[in-house]
């Protein structure tokens, strides 16, 4: 199985830290964010990680390398400009085949454990999602669960309301007989959630969206005081 790691944004909502450097390189205990999810991925046994880039790519991409510090064989994706989630994937899918994947968000910090996904069957589902309870920033949530299941809040299920966490696995039939181009992920997921092609289940671990500097330095305290063991 391979991995993809989105890490091409912009990382507006960090600056001035993300002025010189990628936002996937900024550090909570000791180690950039997107290297915790390399070191996560290498540990269930995957080593080959595709990873997209846009802005300062050169500054990721001299960091990380072809991957052979840490064990794995890292590909990388260039795009001119952000091509949104879908965009960069689709760019990506020559890389990473025709098979499944594991979709990771390079701005997200959890102990969720990657190996749970690697037996998954998604059989005719697009995709398996990874949910998790709202942060006081979402409160409202982004998908409702009900028996193993995500649906838009448009098709009123009465389950939980979650938030999506960034990670999933992905089959790259979600993206069939789309162009290359600039494309989120959010309503292809909610197509395929109105034709019941979506399986989801709800994280039990620590979860954090590094979303602002106050998050990261907050998560870079808690990590380092030892609160997630």
């Amino acid at each position: 199985m391979k991995a993809m790691i989105l890490a091409a944004g912009l990382g507006n909502r960090m600056r001035p830290l993300t002025l010189y450097k990628p936002k996937p390189l900024l550090e909570v205990g000791g180690k950039p964010l997107i290297v915790w999810h390399i070191e996560k991925l290498k540990s269930i046994g995957i080593s080959e990680i595709i990873i997209n880039s846009a802005w300062l790519a050169d500054t990721l991409i001299g960091a990380l390398g072809d991957g052979s510090q840490f064990g794995v064989n890292i590909r990388w994706t260039r795009e001119d400009e952000g091509l949104e989630t879908a965009g960069g994937i689709i760019n990506a899918l020559p890389l990473l085949g025709e098979e499944p994947f594991i979709l990771v968000n390079g701005d997200v910090w959890t102990q969720f454990d990657f190996a749970q996904l690697l037996e998954l069957d998604l059989q005719e589902d697009l995709a398996h999602l990874v949910l998790v309870p709202n942060p006081l920033q979402h409160p409202q949530g982004d998908f409702t669960l009900l028996d193993g299941r995500a649906y838009t809040f448009e098709q009123e299920k009465e389950g939980e309301n979650l938030t999506y966490s960034g990670i999933a696995v992905i089959h790259p039939r979600l993206f069939e007989g789309l162009e290359w181009g600039k494309r989120p992920l959010a309503p292809l997921l909610k197509d395929a959630m109105h034709n019941h092609r979506i399986s989801a289940a709800k994280m039990a671990e620590t979860w954090v969206d590094v979303g602002t500097p106050e998050r990261l330095m907050q998560l870079d305290q808690q990590i380092r005081e030892g609160q997630f063991n």
